[in-house]
């Protein structure tokens, strides 16, 4: 099949220029599915190429290529409008083109910690001259875009390039930095610190907003802050210009304490599962906050964190309560009268509520999910009664099931069929993986063993 025409490959060339960088990644990943498709071949060399120069402006750009983010989740964090970055870069090609292309060879056989950065370097003081000059038209355009989104951001974007070298360098020690706090690497954290100072007031403070939005967690830039400072109190961090940094952690556990409070069972696995995965990020907020601050005991930031455990764990607990409720509107029964007393047994007359069934399974995901945190987040008691007890219910409503099937006394068999099937998954998720195929292999056993029904009565003078 015939490659697409000149004239659609530019439009596909411009629309992948404008696109994000994940876009460009997920379309990337796409055609790599279809490599014999001839008819995409020249979209693919395209999204190839476009994939390739935006790893060497990430590169050669990494400082401040990050804080190219929409900021309407964070109005205080340091970010620029996205679509400025492309034109700065189209600016240095047209201004620094050689430079570029020394940038690209390095960049090909870049070894972090070996390779020098001075190609880098070199292009992130040509835009600060640029900037300063404001001549060149995509510079103009990328300047203006700055500072409608912010007065001043053409300044502060030209203090991060002035900056670069130095966070550029502390980039490739952050892996160590985060990893484990030594005496040597606190040391090598304020050297680059002090460094970072020298480029003019709030360089301090831009320095680590800088060094933050390179790490998949911002937040836990805190703990280079604490590093610098030596392991500050709370008076001490909360008097100075980086305060942000710890009251911005607190203010995102708050918000995070609202998501899993809010959370929706109605979305089932998925939303349940996304909660669980908020409460472990609010378990490592708060440890980041008890770690890199020496906190008082009353009052303040340490009355604060305090509180905000204790609703961590009643918002959990909370929700860890729903379960027996949630459970027996899954899984069903019925009281009926046995000689003079009332039993329960299941209700086999009507399909499984997929309503109730996706709650409970919403629930049942987050139980699962947030056991690594539980005994940090202060709910491990409570997540343990609920799941035993859970535990317990379900073992006993499959054992019911199965003994009506293989009696013969199901009312309806697919019922019970579709009841087993959403038991075994429960049983995954409360006990263990494996038990849901127990109970999926019990269930098959027991169809395939069905007896036949005893009479209601029998006439004890029949003849044998």
């Amino acid at each position: 099949m015939a490659g697409l025409p000149d004239a659609k490959i530019d439009i596909v060339r411009t629309l992948v220029a404008g696109a994000p960088d994940k876009v460009v990644s997920g379309l990337r990943n796409a055609l790599a599915a279809a490599d014999g498709d001839t008819a995409l071949a020249g979209v693919r060399r395209v999204v190839e190429a476009e994939v390739a120069e935006r790893t060497l402006r990430n590169k050669a750009l990494q400082p401040i290529a990050p804080l190219f983010v929409d900021r309407r989740g964070d109005p205080d964090r340091l970010a620029f409008p996205p679509r400025a970055l492309p034109m700065l870069w189209r600016a240095l090609r047209d201004v620094a083109g050689e430079d570029v292309a020394s940038a690209a060879l390095v960049m090909a056989d870049f070894e972090p910690g070996v390779t020098s950065n001075e190609a880098f370097d070199r292009l992130t003081a040509r835009l600060v001259e640029e900037i300063e000059a404001r001549t060149q038209r995509d510079i103009i355009a990328a300047l203006d875009i700055v500072e409608a989104d912010q007065a001043g951001g053409a300044a502060t974007l030209r203090s991060c390039l002035a900056m670069s070298p130095v966070v550029r360098r502390a980039t490739e020690k952050l892996p160590e930095w985060i990893s484990r706090t030594t005496q040597e690497r606190a040391a090598a954290a304020r050297l680059a610190y002090r460094d970072a100072c020298r480029a003019g007031d709030d360089a301090g403070p831009r320095f680590f907003e800088m060094l933050g939005a390179q790490l998949a967690e911002p937040w836990t830039i805190l703990r280079i802050v604490s590093a610098v400072m030596d392991h500050p109190t709370e008076s001490y961090l909360s008097g100075s210009e980086l305060a942000a940094f710890a009251t911005r952690l607190m203010d995102s556990v708050d918000a995070n304490l609202k998501l899993v409070a809010a959370f929706d069972l109605n979305g089932g696995a998925p939303t349940g599962e996304v909660a669980a995965a908020t409460v472990e990020i609010l378990t490592l907020q708060v440890t980041e906050l008890e770690n890199a601050i020496d906190l008082a005991r009353e009052g303040g930031w340490g009355a604060r964190i305090q509180k905000q455990k204790q609703s961590l764990a009643g918002v959990v607990e909370k929700r860890l309560r729903e379960l027996p409720r949630l459970q027996a509107a899954a899984l069903p029964s019925q009281r009926v009268r046995v000689a003079r007393a009332l039993v329960a047994e299941p209700e086999l007359t009507s399909p499984p509520d997929q309503g109730h069934v996706e709650r409970c399974r919403s629930l049942l995901s987050f139980a699962e999910g947030i056991r690594a945190s539980a005994n940090y987040g202060g709910f491990a008691s409570t997540r343990a009664k609920v799941m035993e007890a859970a535990g317990e219910a379900l073992d006993q409503y499959v054992e019911d099931v199965l003994a009506r099937v293989r009696d013969g006394e199901a009312a309806d068999r697919e019922v019970a069929a579709l009841r087993l099937q959403v038991a075994a998954e429960f049983a995954g998720l409360i006990h263990e993986p494996r038990a849901r195929e127990i109970v999926r292999r019990r269930a098959a056993s027991a169809f395939g063993a069905v007896t036949a029904p005893r009479p209601a009565w029998e006439d004890p003078a029949r003849p044998l």
